[in-house]
Formats: structure tokens, sequence, C-alpha cells
């Protein structure tokens, strides 16, 4: 199957090596700067091989190259943009998470899709982690019984020089803050654990010690859903002095589950009222994983291109990518208006916000 990948920044290698593992027909790569195509290129060695082209205006690469997939990791601001062209091209695209920095973006990315008959997924790989697809195994035979409440712990680091790396992170048309950006799987992970559909969110942010940012470094929220359980979410890159966990709970009537690390690839508590010896091991199982990102990318693409090839919707759609959207752009609303959120969201986008941390 013919792809290509447009945007070469930090977390263009995990779609590369996703890429060559499911040995994809890499046709060409694109970035607005030559020098990061070449970088990426020569990380999986692949800089002399000649039949991957180099673009730096990617709609270039629509018309001349026609692949069957692309994956778009460029800056987020420019996600949706590029995803519509893809789509108008006739393209399959997987796209890094924020889908898009607004819910008219994220709603028409949905509408045009269903209406070219194009696949989209939205690059929430951490549903892929072993313990992730454990959880939700039990999850959906019942195991939990009623569920009670459940919580997502996004307690990472960030410095001055990840910001200074690329200038449109932290700010509010390109980026977002540690919600939108660090801690989206989490929000999603949480959101499709606890049953989808949400009632209300109340949230606060501050800005604590990134104050050359436009955005939050710390966010809290409370969340209502529709079946009656009641969610948290914390999310920082305030943690001395490096990332430290992300941590997900769930709690039902019949079970308890914990998944931790650093990105809820271990399994830290597996108890449910009808154990058995199946379960022993779910208990202290952990993924090993090379970075924070973890090795989901790889399932991530190997599901597209079996919904390609089988012509069915991908495992994280684009639905799933406008509901995480949904969540963190409701929390940023709840912080600026001190008032709770009613969901569904509309016509709300990451810039209504800027301002929100002005420095005097």
């Amino acid at each position: 199957m013919k792809y290509a990948l447009i945007g070469c920044g930090r977390i263009a290698t995990n779609h590369i090596k996703a890429a060559l593992n499911n040995r994809l027909e890499i046709a060409a790569v694109c970035d607005s700067k030559p020098e990061a195509m070449e970088t990426l290129l020569a990380k999986h060695s692949l800089e002399g091989d000649p039949s991957i082209h180099r673009y730096t205006d990617y709609r270039q690469l629509l018309t001349a190259e026609k692949p069957t997939l692309i994956s778009i990791a460029t800056e987020s601001g420019l996600h949706a943009q590029i995803a519509l062209d893809c789509i108008d091209a006739g393209i399959n695209v997987i796209i890094e998470k924020p889908m898009a920095m607004s819910m008219d973006d994220a709603e028409e990315i949905i509408r045009r899709s269903q209406a070219k008959g194009v696949k989209v997924s939205a690059c929430h790989q951490n549903r892929f982690n072993i313990a992730v697809q454990e959880t939700r195994k039990a999850l959906e035979a019942g195991r939990f019984g009623k569920l009670s409440h459940g919580s997502i712990h996004v307690r990472w680091n960030r410095n001055r020089d990840y910001y200074t790396q690329a200038p449109w992170r932290g700010t509010w048309a390109q980026d977002g803050g540690c919600l939108m950006n660090q801690c989206i799987h989490g929000i999603d992970l949480l959101r499709w654990m606890l049953g989808d559909q949400v009632e209300e969110v109340y949230g606060a942010t501050r800005q604590q010690f990134h104050d050359y940012l436009e955005c939050e470094d710390a966010g809290m929220a409370v969340v209502k859903f529709k079946n009656g359980a009641i969610g948290t979410i914390e999310g920082t890159t305030n943690v001395y002095p490096k990332n430290l966990e992300e941590t997900l709970y769930l709690f039902g009537q019949s079970g308890t589950v914990k998944l931790g690390g650093t990105s809820t690839n271990n399994i830290d508590v597996w108890d449910f009222s009808d154990a058995d010896s199946s379960d022993d091991a779910n208990r202290g199982l952990q993924e090993a994983t090379s970075n924070v990102y973890g090795n989901g990318h790889t399932s991530l693409f190997a599901d597209m291109i079996a919904a390609i090839e089988q012509d069915r919707a991908p495992y994280v759609d684009a639905i799933a990518g406008r509901n995480a959207l949904e969540m963190v752009l409701a929390i940023y609303q709840s912080a600026f208006t001190g008032k709770p959120v009613k969901l569904p969201l509309q016509h709300t986008a990451s810039t209504d916000f800027t301002g929100l941390f002005s420095h005097s």
C-alpha cells in the first residue's frame, strides 16, 4: 500500500517506524524544512532511498503521488486543513492528535470523510496498549458491573528546551496547553472507558511555571457521564524533575483496575469478583516502551490498513478524535467562564481562549 507522511517533527519517527513495521510502500515525505525530512529518513536508514520523494508543499505531494494512505504529523493547528485536503483528494488519512483545534473543523472532517467514503483514524494509539486492551475486554464483558467512577492522571514534565525547539508549541492557534497536547490521550481513554456520553464538564486551568507560553501547564476537571459515572482529570507538565506517570483508574461494583507506567502501559491493580486463573497474566503486566508514545502506532497503522482493505471503520475513528477534542475544549471553556459546560459543544475553538493567561 502506497503511503506518505506529512510533517517530520518529534512524533514523525513513530509514524515512519509504524509504516516500516507494516511494510507500507513509503512513497514520499513532506515538511516545510528540508533538513527535517533528511534527519528523519537518516534516523531510519532511508536517506539513500531514491524511491522516497521529498516535498516542501503537501499539495504538490497529493497531486503527484496519490497515495492510498497519508499520516499527518505537523503542528496541531494545521491538522484539520491538511486532512480536509487529503479527504477531498480521496486519500485515507491518519491524523495525529488533536484531530483539529475547533469543533467546526472536527465535524467537517467527519462529514466530508463520510460523504467521500474516505477512512479517517485519529491517532489515539494508547487504545492499543496491551493493558488498555485487556481492560477494555473486561469492560465489554461486563466484569466491572455498574461503573462508579474513574480518573486519569497525566503527571509529566516539559521544560523550556522542549518549547523552544518548536515555537508553535504552547500557542492557542497551533497547539493548546498540557491538556490538549500531552493529556489528550488519557482524556480519550477516560471518556471511552466511562461510556463516551458526557453530560457536563467543570474544569480549572492554571499557568504555574511556563509564563513564556500562551496556554496552561496544569488542568483539572470533573466530568459527569450520562450513565451516572463520574470522572476526574488531572493533567500537567509541571512534575519535577521528569515524567512521573500516566495512570488510569476504573472503579465498578465488581471490579477495580489501575493502569500505570509513564503512558498507561502497565497494569498495577487488577481485581474482579469473578476472578479466575486467566487473570493472573494481567496482574503486574508491564509492556516495555522506548518512550512515552508507547508501541501503539504500529497497531493503529495495522488496523487502518485492514480498515481500508476490508472497507470498514477504523478502530479509532474520526468520531473518537472529535470526542477527545470536545473534552479538552469543554475544560478550557469552563476554566474561561468559571462555570460548568454542558455537552455537546458547538462552534468552540482553542483560539476562543486567547488571552486567558495574559501577562501584564
